[in-house]
């Protein structure tokens, strides 16, 4: 039986990584894109390349409706859903919160916090046992930075990624009874894109080679650490937060 997944913000980096090894697996995948959809056909192109199968459903994980209506579109397009891999997230350029406006906050707690919330809450209703579901796994895609708080930096973020922590093992005992495991990833400097979108595009480079591997790490790294939660290797781990982050 082929299992499926959706996962948020797979047009790039981590998601699109996930999406690949999956594909690989066998999985049908449902990739999810906020605004460019050509990377998302490119990571979808990859999938099916892999050896899986896969749709494109667009919306953006801050926006309820759009949530709802992604499922939905997965649901339709494959006839169940197995798994959520909650990674869409953003993150802005380096600063101090002092100077950070209301407008930049709100963004990163609505995409970051309130998307993966929305997006846990309708994995939940369609996988639980109790509600007609077949049962199936969430892995949460948070960060290091949420035991770090990222200093003069993005303390948004890492106050958001904390969030996602929590989340994870609250919902990982919610869920555990009803055939839904819950787990989280905490990568540390992965060499993606996010970075760029920071304002530092060698950031991942320059403070990987401090950490005890002394290197970044690889979203397709990640993306193995994150396909394992979802196996049935990983059947008695839930709301575990596995860092992925080189010893940092």
């Amino acid at each position: 039986m082929t299992k499926t997944v959706l996962i948020t913000g797979a047009s790039r980096g981590i998601g699109r990584a996930t999406a690949r090894l999956l594909g690989a697996q066998g999985w049908a995948v449902g990739v999810n894109y906020a605004s460019n959809r050509a990377a998302a056909e490119d990571t979808a192109a990859e999938v099916v390349r892999a050896g899986g199968q896969a749709c494109v459903v667009q919306g953006d994980v801050a926006d309820e409706t759009a949530v709802v209506a992604m499922f939905d579109a997965v649901v339709a397009a494959f006839g169940r859903i197995d798994a959520l891999v909650n990674n869409a997230g953003i993150v802005a350029a380096s600063l101090p919160l002092a100077e950070m406006d209301y407008a930049r906050l709100k963004r990163m707690f609505d995409v970051n916090v309130l998307g993966t919330y929305l997006c846990a809450r309708e994995a939940a209703r369609r996988m639980s046992t109790d509600r007609g579901g077949h049962g199936g796994a969430i892995v949460n895609v948070s960060s290091a930075a949420s035991r770090l708080g990222s200093p003069n930096e993005y303390v948004d973020y890492a106050g958001s990624k904390g969030a996602i922590d929590t989340l994870t093992i609250g919902l990982a005992k919610e869920l555990g009874p009803r055939g839904v495991r819950v787990n989280a990833v905490r990568p540390g400097l992965i060499d993606t894109e996010i970075h760029a979108s920071g304002g530092r595009a060698d950031r991942a480079a320059v403070l990987g080679a401090q950490t005890p591997a002394g290197r970044p790490g690889t979203a397709d790294e990640v993306a193995e650490a994150i396909v394992w939660l979802l196996g049935d290797a990983a059947s008695y781990v839930t709301g575990a937060l596995l860092d992925v982050a080189g010893g940092r």
